[in-house]
Order: C-alpha cells, then sequence, then structure tokens
C-alpha cells in the first residue's frame, strides 16, 4: 500500500486505544497508565521513554496482559493484527488459553532483569527448546536444532547451550533472552531495559545487533528504556511517558531537535553530547508526582521552568505541534514551542501559545504579572509552590529576582 506521494505505508501491528492501568490500594487507585493512545506499524521501532515509575513497563506488560494483582485494567483496548491472523483481534478480550497461543507466538518480550527471568535449574537450550516445542510443535532433534541456530544470530557458541544461566556473563543472558523472544518469529518484540546494568561497550554491541536482526527478520519492537539517548539511534519514533500519560510523541530526529515538551526538553539535556560546544548539563529537580492523587491540570508543572497559572486548567490529552512539518508530532504541552530556549538558571522565560492551544486571553493576563522564582529544566528547586492561587507568574524573559527578592542559592 502506498500514500497519496507514493510512499509505502506500513500497516498497523498493534494499536492502543484509552488504555488504563491501576494498582488497588487500600488508600485507592493508583493510576499507573491513563488512557494511552499508541500505534505500532509493521518494521517499525518505538521507543517508550521516561523516568522510573512513569508506566512505560506497566504499559508493556498490560498490552501482553502480563500484570498481575493488584494490577488491573481499567479501560480502553489493545488490538493486534498479524501476518498469520486473517482479522483483528482485542487482547484484553482474550481467554487465557488464547493469550497462551498469542503470547511468544505473536507477541514476545525481553525481560528486563535477565538473571531473573531465566530459570535458574535449567541449561539454555531446555529453556529455549521448551519454548519452541510448546509452540511451534517440533521435535526435541528439530527444536534443539533451531535453538543452536538461535544462539548463531545473537553470536553466542553453540557450546553454551549447555551453560546455566550463572555460568554466563550479563551481555550473554541479555542475548539469550533476546533468542529466545525471536525462537517462534514473532511479529512484534516488547524490549523491557534489554541493555539495563551492561556497560557501554556490550550495550552497543547488543543495540546493533537487535537493528541487524530487526531487518533480517522483520519484526517490530516497542523498545523501553529511560535512557533517551538510546532511541535517538534505534528508533523510527519515541513516545514520552511522564505521570502514566503519553506527553509527546514524534520522530527520533524531531524529537532530537525539535522537543516540544519541557520534559523532553530536561531528558534530552540530561546527557553531554560528543559534538558542539561544552554545556552544563543539568538534571531535572523534583521527582514524579503521586499517582493515587496527581495534581489538576499537567502533572509535570511542579518541575517545569516555564509553568504557568493556566497550566493547572489545561487537558493532557496529545495535540500536534503547530509549528511542525510532520502532523504525527504530538505534544500533551500547548505553551512551549520547538526551539524555545531552556530557562536558565535564576530567569524566567515568555510563554508562546500554540495556535488555538489557549485562550489569548490568557497570555494578557499571564504577561501583566510580576516574575516569579522559578526552576525548571535546569533549575534549583520545584515550581509547585511559586504560583500564587490569585495571580500565577508570566515568566516573561525577566530576572527570577524582584524587588526586595534575593538572588536564589546555587
Amino acid at each position: 500500500m502506498t500514500d497519496a506521494t507514493g510512499s509505502a505505508v506500513r500497516e498497523p501491528v498493534l494499536t492502543i486505544s484509552d488504555f488504563s492501568v491501576a494498582y488497588r490500594t487500600p488508600g485507592g487507585d493508583v493510576r499507573a497508565v491513563d488512557k494511552v493512545n499508541l500505534t505500532l506499524h509493521a518494521g517499525e521501532v518505538i521507543g517508550l521513554a521516561g523516568e522510573s515509575g512513569a508506566g512505560k513497563s506497566t504499559l508493556g506488560y498490560g498490552a501482553c496482559r502480563l500484570l498481575r494483582a493488584p494490577a488491573i485494567i481499567t479501560g480502553g483496548s489493545v488490538k493486534y493484527q498479524g501476518r498469520r491472523l486473517s482479522q483483528p483481534v482485542d487482547i484484553t478480550q482474550l481467554t487465557p488459553d488464547q493469550l497462551q497461543q498469542l503470547r511468544w507466538r505473536e507477541i514476545a518480550m525481553v525481560f528486563q532483569s535477565a538473571m531473573n527471568a531465566l530459570n535458574p535449574v535449567l541449561n539454555v537450550q531446555d529453556q529455549i527448546v521448551d519454548v519452541i516445542r510448546v509452540h511451534l510443535g517440533l521435535s526435541r532433534k528439530a527444536a534443539a536444532e533451531k535453538a543452536a541456530g538461535l544462539l548463531d544470530l545473537v553470536s553466542i557458541p553453540r557450546s553454551r547451550l549447555r551453560s546455566y544461566p550463572h555460568e554466563l556473563s550479563g551481555g550473554m543472558r541479555q542475548r539469550i533472552m533476546i533468542a529466545m523472544a525471536l525462537a517462534t518469529d514473532p511479529e512484534i518484540v516488547i524490549m523491557d531495559e534489554p541493555t539495563t546494568a551492561l556497560d557501554v561497550v556490550v550495550q552497543r554491541d547488543i543495540l546493533a545487533q537487535i537493528v541487524e536482526l530487526k531487518e533480517t527478520l522483520g519484526f517490530s519492537i516497542i523498545f523501553i528504556t529511560h535512557d533517551i539517548s538510546l532511541l535517538l539511534e534505534l528508533a523510527d519514533r519515541i513516545a514520552v511517558m511522564y505521570a502514566g500519560k503519553l506527553i509527546e510523541v514524534g520522530t527520533a530526529a524531531e524529537m532530537q531537535h525539535e522537543p516540544a515538551h519541557p520534559y523532553t526538553k530536561g531528558l534530552l539535556n540530561s546527557f553531554p553530547s560528543l559534538h558542539g560546544p561544552r554545556r552544563e548539563l543539568a538534571g531535572i529537580p523534583g521527582s514524579p508526582p503521586d499517582l493515587n492523587n496527581p495534581p489538576p491540570g499537567c502533572a509535570f508543572l511542579p518541575r517545569c521552568g516555564y509553568g504557568t497559572e493556566a497550566c493547572t486548567r489545561i487537558d493532557m490529552s496529545l495535540a500536534p505541534v503547530s509549528t511542525s512539518a510532520d502532523p504525527s508530532h504530538l505534544t500533551a504541552c500547548p505553551f512551549v514551542q520547538p526551539g524555545t530556549p531552556l530557562p536558565a538558571r535564576g530567569r524566567g522565560l515568555g510563554i508562546v501559545g500554540a495556535d488555538g492551544a489557549a485562550d489569548p486571553a490568557d497570555a494578557v493576563e499571564l504577561a501583566g504579572q510580576p516574575p516569579a522564582r522559578t526552576a525548571g529544566i535546569p533549575g534549583d528547586a520545584p515550581l509547585a509552590h511559586a504560583l500564587a492561587p490569585d495571580a500565577a507568574t508570566a515568566l516573561a524573559a525577566a530576572d527570577g529576582t524582584g524587588p526586595g527578592q534575593e538572588e536564589p542559592e546555587r
């Protein structure tokens, strides 16, 4: 299939719609994933980035219905359409027997901790052969030969088939998990931080191998990580999660050069660049919000250096970035445009409103307010207590220290 320009259009293989997951606790539901919409196309790599606790792994596990109590899917659908199926199926509606047939055969997973994911009392061959025989029905001899071929794919000597997990290095265990995930030729592979705790040399080797295998075998990938720098090289598109929601989605190039959400800007500013002038690295101050009682409006507001009182009233749904040429570049922030510089230490910034994203009266009202002491990305303290209820800040490129205020400590 091609579009109007003659370019190939990839068909969706996984469509996540308004998907929500909550953890039931005595104190109420913790909304770990809140109305997420995401589409994975055939042969595509989507990177899912965000801090620990953002909901990335919960989304990945929930899409395969691998979550255990007290987690519960509270809404939405996950529709899968693979080449071996005649029509789409909603994973949230499948029976346990149907799930068993779909998992690993159609959607496989590389778990975060390979040492914990592998069975410590079974050798590598037994674990891979078990997967192959259950899902493909091959004889033990044929399954053993296929297992040996899988080790060839991930550059591990066949002699390691008799090894136990504790006899392998971290990188080899991770490669074994990748080999197991590919054992039944799945359509989708979900990788939950497959390079965590590995040194950078092994990490890069594994990433290069993932790309090579994807090109050879043609599967699609959801790659979950807290390190957005990895995704800039690996992913076709990047989806950034915060507080259980997607807050920006775009191509890797757009996210690197034209990030539209302050949180994405903060993530990109947290690792050094190998080219260009030196710059000061800065983390994002504060912590993610309590998902049992999230703040109104934008959940990132207490940590944002661009925030205003209007941010407490916005809807956190994704919308196209008005200045982007690509309509698929989406953001949940209606105020900050791509190219807006990061807040300087001790200084505020003006708010640039996207077309139709907010009432112009809000910008006029806010622009007349005195600047408040702020901290953002980077910054010195969260913004949560800087917003006065009657008149919040207009961060109008003025010093963050007004009359009678002291210079903030550094």
